[in-house]
């Protein structure tokens, strides 16, 4: 079965505008840490998976259900996809040396596309049955 059934459906706008505050409170809990320590290091890995699972579910799931419902969003779609790839590249940074200009750079653009993703998207989520 479809792992995004009718009810499910229903409430996908409002579940991504509460995935995307959880990550913004993951994003902001590594960067209130004011050091660049071991513990600095595990919030950023923490918070960097979180976010390339959120994405990876987006984009097997979600994208996949909105382009063949709503064929008029697959540009927003594609966009997102493009900047799920500038993310990944950020991701890669952040892990590979988690510093403070990395991550304030990540929370920058994480911030307009999740803004984006949430203004385009909410709505027509929340409206499939």
């Amino acid at each position: 079965m479809d792992e995004f059934t009718p009810p499910r459906l229903q409430a996908l706008g409002n579940q991504l505008i509460e995935i995307h505050q959880q990550l913004r409170a993951l994003l902001a809990n590594a960067a209130d840490i004011s050091d660049v320590s071991q513990h600095f290091r595990n919030h950023c890995l923490a918070f960097c998976s979180a976010l390339d699972r959120h994405h990876t579910g987006e984009e097997r799931g979600m994208f996949r259900v909105l382009a063949e419902r709503h064929p008029e969003l697959r540009p927003v779609i594609e966009e997102l996809r493009r900047d799920h790839e500038q993310i990944a590249e950020l991701l890669r940074r952040v892990a590979a040396a988690p510093t403070r200009a990395e991550l304030d750079g990540l929370a920058a653009v994480m911030e307009s596309h999740f803004a984006f993703e949430e203004r385009r998207l909410v709505a027509a989520l929340n409206a499939l049955t």
